[in-house]
């Protein structure tokens, strides 16, 4: 019996992976502990996909977690593995694929970036973002994690020295090392995967969109699930400070959602959580959200200002202390809010902000359901007895009227 373990290295990337298995039927979970014991899966379970949390590791240190994570998943009975990789190529990309091959006792790993329904492409070896190479695209210009080169054998080279072999479509892979494979479309990954099988899905790597293919390869189905009753209200928890992401904000914004900015001592001061002023603040929150039914709570600073930087340099805050301080506490705002009795079905924007919201909610395993649109995964988990409903999806996806078009599909539009 075929059993896929997914590594992903950041929450959001393994839940639109896990999803593309689910929405087939399969068995699906996705948790979120590094130090999840593999072993003690149920037998019905055939996916499992673990958050290893990787993506601002040191290569090193990215490499030691999915050594782990593969030799035990190995060891606990898995027939499958695949390495999720971000579809713009961020993380320890070499670091990881390296480890793959190395705690399988391999020689070679498939690699296929491509997400050809976001327009995330692979051509020549050089990896696109809607026609950009992904370097010059906003990726290249995140300021978190920057992507420096759009060669994704150079990407690879950059924290590995196992070979990288480039492929053009048609191409079959001969010889030790990662070979990468080009494709623009969703029949060209089922090509590639097709020439693999079997043997060659054995360890392989990319994105959703050869996930997607791979769940049809394996035949990895069952009995697809219905959509749930969603609660007609949409609150969104936007961490991300993706362009992309601020676009669908100002869309929908114009379109009627209210909008609340958190102002720097509000997503940078835990002490500032414990207050009278934050008490008040979330009792705001939740009526105005009643009320209006789309609403979104948003860390990024007004245009043209840059308060948070201020505030950051001169208490002498580092760029890794305001991702993870404005995630943690985005995600104890949220959970402040369920509490209070907030009554809507959840968007939340950027990998760290769902991650954090799971961790402020105690909980570390959620069932993907479906997709409501590309890249949107609806995902359900459970708070002090309590179903809840959350979609989810990366900074970098997604039309400028996303949130438009969700917030109609539950229910809560114009």
């Amino acid at each position: 019996m075929v059993r896929l373990f997914i590594i992903a290295d950041d929450f959001t990337g393994a839940l639109d992976t896990g999803v593309q298995f689910a929405v087939r039927g399969t068995e699906t979970r996705v948790v979120t502990d590094p130090d999840y014991d593999v072993s003690q899966t149920g037998a019905e379970v055939r996916v499992l996909v673990l958050d290893a949390e990787t993506r601002h590791l040191e290569p090193e240190a990215a490499y030691r977690v999915v050594f782990r994570a593969v030799q035990s998943a190995l060891a606990a009975g898995f027939t499958h593995i695949y390495k999720k990789t971000d579809s713009a190529l961020r993380g320890n990309i070499g670091a990881e694929l390296t480890a793959v091959i190395d705690a399988a006792g391999a020689d070679r790993l498939a690699f296929l970036p491509a997400l050809p329904k976001m327009n995330r492409t692979t051509r020549g070896g050089v990896h696109y973002i809607d026609g950009v190479p992904v370097a010059e695209s906003v990726f290249g210009k995140d300021p978190f994690e920057p992507v420096r080169s759009s060669a994704v054998a150079e990407i690879i080279a950059a924290q590995s020295r196992t070979p990288a072999v480039l492929h053009a479509l048609g191409d079959a892979a001969d010889g030790p090392g990662i070979h990468v494979y080009d494709a623009e479309t969703d029949e060209e990954l089922l090509q590639t995967g097709r020439r693999l099988a079997p043997e060659g899905l054995r360890l392989c790597a990319g994105c959703a969109g050869f996930a997607s293919a791979l769940a049809e390869l394996l035949e990895l189905r069952g009995t697809p699930p219905g959509l749930p009753d969603l609660v007609p209200a949409l609150f969104v928890a936007c961490g991300s400070v993706n362009p992309v992401t601020l676009r669908q904000m100002e869309e929908a914004e114009k379109a009627g959602f209210s909008r609340i900015r958190l102002t720097p001592e509000q997503k940078l001061e835990p002490s500032w959580l414990e207050t009278p002023a934050c008490a008040a603040a979330v009792a705001s929150w939740l009526k105005e959200a009643g009320e209006k039914r789309r609403f979104i709570l948003d860390v990024n600073d007004p245009p043209e200002q840059d308060r948070t930087a201020a505030y950051a340099k001169e208490r002498g805050l580092t760029t890794e202390d305001l991702r993870v301080r404005i995630s943690d506490q985005l995600g104890q705002l949220v959970r402040r809010l369920l509490d209070g009795g907030l009554d809507a079905t959840l968007l939340c924007t950027g990998g760290d902000t769902l991650l954090a919201l799971t961790r402020a909610v105690g909980t570390a395993e959620l069932l993907p359901v479906c997709e409501l649109d590309a890249g949107a995964v609806l995902t359900a988990f459970v708070y002090q007895g309590k179903p809840y409903h959350i979609i989810s999806k990366s900074g970098g996806f997604g039309s400028p009227d996303l949130f438009i078009r969700l917030a109609r599909s539950i229910g809560a539009g114009d």
